[in-house]
């Protein structure tokens, strides 16, 4: 195995850490955040919007700029975008001011939104050469940078660290990470020359392949049930549980832990028993777990059930993106169209579920996001299908 596939590899894992670990070290500083600001359950859902609108411009220009310029540059930008957004997000959080706030929230979704699909491009070609499941990892490494940021920002919590410091002190970190790990990405990977990009433009839109719709419709509601619990999950339980603001922030970190175990070791189940029935298996345990906390007026089953939620939810971003790049032609673009999918998820839920917890309480607001886990489940099926492929040397 070529040293410089292990080195590409390598450095995917650490640029997928770094935007978890800078979004759970300002999801676990929520609480203090909105103490800061003195805003209500409705208005935090409104100054995380910003943070939706970034994802949703990022990941709408992520897929012609990989065409034109490589995944290389694309990811070194959303990185330092993401970075820049946390250390305005601790600003504004310092001054008061909300619009600050969403401002750089939507400077962090800008960021990840543009990076991450490039990420998941160069990521599904790096599995294509090792000839083995790899987006679960990278995407495991995704959600190790939020268990290392949630355990950080778990003890600042308790230690009444200021978020500002805080955020700042991450940002530069994640800064520095990127400048060493993004030598290691060959430049030019997924750039594609005018002809090219001609000769793509005469195929059929991507959108009409029924069998990736029901991959976007799956990631759409797997992203809800992740994005809840980011956008969430501490305030949930504060608020509708009545548990501390620490130990709101050690269930968010609860939950990261178990979506990094799932990463990790949800390759080996995809390759042994298909991506249909895990997808399948793995929503039906998000759902149990979610409704738990819907439910079950007791802490401790709670606690619990965010295992549960964390397990299932783990896989099915990274396996859906995994289907979509394998899917048929163009991979750049059928993984950009079902990103789009599952970011409409980050777009539309941090304001709805903000509305409806208003006026009913964030438990019940969750039964948006268990209704989309159960349309999930029946979804599945439809990725059991896969189409015929060239062999990887010919395709190479």
């Amino acid at each position: 195995m070529p040293s410089s596939l292990i080195a590409r590899r390598n450095a995917l894992f650490a640029l997928f850490l770094l935007p978890g670990l800078g979004i759970s070290s300002w999801v676990t500083r929520t609480p203090d955040v909105r103490n800061l600001l003195d805003a209500s359950t409705a208005q935090m859902g409104f100054i995380l919007f910003g943070l939706s609108i970034g994802s949703m411009i990022g990941i709408l220009g992520s897929g012609p700029l990989v065409a034109r310029f490589g995944t290389r540059p694309v990811i070194m930008t959303g990185g330092f975008v993401v970075a820049s957004g946390v250390t305005v997000v601790g600003v504004g959080a310092a001054i008061a001011q909300p619009w600050l706030v969403a401002f750089g929230l939507g400077l962090i979704g800008l960021g990840m939104g543009g990076g991450e699909v490039a990420m998941n491009v160069d990521g599904a070609e790096v599995e294509r050469l090792l000839h083995r499941s790899v987006m679960p990892t990278l995407h495991g490494f995704f959600s190790f940078g939020t268990v290392i940021g949630a355990l950080i920002g778990m003890g600042l919590t308790a230690v009444q660290f200021p978020v500002v410091w805080h955020l700042v002190i991450t940002a530069a970190v994640m800064a520095g990470a990127i400048v060493v790990a993004i030598r290691s990405v060959p430049a030019g990977f997924g750039k594609h020359e005018a002809a090219h990009r001609a000769e793509r433009a005469d195929h059929p839109p991507v959108w009409r392949d029924v069998h990736l719709l029901m991959i976007g419709g799956i990631v759409l509601a797997l992203a809800m049930s992740e994005g809840a619990a980011g956008d969430w999950l501490p305030l949930l339980m504060v608020d509708g549980h009545g548990f501390s603001d620490a130990i709101g922030s050690a269930t968010y970190a609860i939950f990261a832990i178990c979506m990094t175990a799932g990463r990790f070791g949800g390759g080996w189940f995809v390759d042994r028993f298909g991506r249909a029935i895990v997808l399948a298996i793995s929503a039906i345990v998000a759902g149990i777990g979610l409704a738990i906390v819907v439910f079950v007026d007791n802490q401790v089953a709670a606690a619990v059930a965010v295992v549960f939620w964390g397990i299932g939810t783990s896989l099915g971003f990274p396996v859906a993106m995994s289907a979509a790049g394998d899917s048929g032609e163009n991979s750049a673009a059928r993984v950009s169209f079902t990103a789009t999918i599952g970011y409409i998820a980050f777009l539309v839920g941090p304001p709805l579920l903000g509305m409806l917890g208003e006026h009913f309480g964030l438990r019940l607001a969750m039964l948006v996001v268990l209704a989309l886990i159960a349309i999930a489940v029946l979804l599945t099926p439809g990725i059991r299908r896969r189409p015929t492929a060239p062999a990887p040397a010919s395709r190479a």
